[in-house]
């Protein structure tokens, strides 16, 4: 396992349903591209609260974690 950085684009789901739904035009998709740590042995993402509200995403769940550095 191995940390890496990576640019990613994240995509409110929501938007995408309403666009496929012809609710929204394509453009009105909230998409938000981030410099991301990776690493190689996660299977979850964790995103701050600048990114949850810049594309409007409801909090589905909470978890707490701890750093390796403590």
């Amino acid at each position: 396992m191995g940390l890496t950085r990576a640019e990613i684009e994240l995509i409110s789901s929501d938007d995408l349903t309403l666009a496929r739904k012809g609710l929204i035009k394509k453009k009105e998709i909230k998409r938000l591209k981030i410099k991301a740590l990776v690493d190689s042995g996660a299977y979850m993402l964790v995103i701050n609260e600048n990114v949850k509200r810049q594309l409007a995403l409801e909090v589905l769940s909470k978890e707490t974690a701890l750093l390796a550095d403590g």
